[in-house]
């Protein structure tokens, strides 16, 4: 075998695994999605400003797209197809830029995001009494966390004309005249700081095999070509 073919060979298994990784990653972020997507599902008529919605939702479309991505990538390895490489190059390139991008805008703009989603969920509570739904979402969230409205307690008095829903205090307190104090925003965002950690830590290995899989793409992109050269 030449030198060129045995290059070859070492960065196609090498890229190959690298995209298995890559995949079994992505998978783990949807699994990751699912079972917050679950847990906060009593949830789910809240606005998807909520923290924990958001970052279920967040998940669930990084993690499919990433488990495309490496099986295009895992295929495109074994069957040594410059098209396919190209084409899993340019989706994970993007993909990078976009994870980049998102991070930096989050950082940047955190507070006003925070502002922008506690004002849409102090919307959301008008439709308090009219809607089943959302009533059932906040009595599950300030029991959970056990706090009350958004920013504190005192969102509630437009709402329900200077009273408390239930919720805001211990099971068995009716009316409920003093709430807990806390906010449920901090306290479900606290939460997911909480909880987040060892996902951000598998989201930082996933990134460094990410750009490993972007260099054996090209690497292998380019032997390929080598190669085809020289039986021309």
């Amino acid at each position: 075998m030449s030198v060129s073919g045995t290059c070859l060979c070492c960065v196609k298994y090498l890229m190959f695994v690298f995209n298995l990784v890559f995949w079994l990653g992505g998978c783990g972020l949807f699994g990751v999605g699912v079972w917050l997507s679950f847990t906060q599902a009593e949830f789910s008529s809240l606005p998807l400003s909520f923290p924990s919605l958001s970052a279920a939702n967040l998940l669930l479309v990084a993690g499919g797209v990433t488990m495309v991505t490496g099986f295009l990538g895992c295929l495109g390895a074994l069957k040594e197809q410059r098209c396919l490489l190209f084409m899993f190059f340019l989706i994970l390139l993007l993909l990078v830029l976009t994870e980049a991008a998102l991070m930096l805008v989050i950082h940047i703009y955190q507070d006003k995001l925070d502002s922008r989603a506690q004002d849409e969920l102090k919307e959301g509570m008008q439709r308090y009494k009219s809607d089943p739904g959302l009533q059932k979402s906040w009595d599950s969230v300030q029991k959970m966390f056990k706090c009350c409205g958004v920013s504190n307690k005192t969102d509630w008095w437009d709402v329900l004309e200077g009273a408390l829903p239930a919720s805001c205090c211990s099971v068995g307190t009716d009316p409920c005249v003093d709430g807990w104090t806390e906010p449920c925003y901090q306290k479900a965002r606290q939460w997911l700081l909480d909880n987040i950690p060892s996902v951000l830590v598998f989201g930082l290995c996933i990134g460094v095999v990410q750009i490993m899989a972007l260099v054996f793409s090209m690497l292998m992109y380019c032997q390929i070509r080598c190669a085809e050269k020289d039986l021309d």
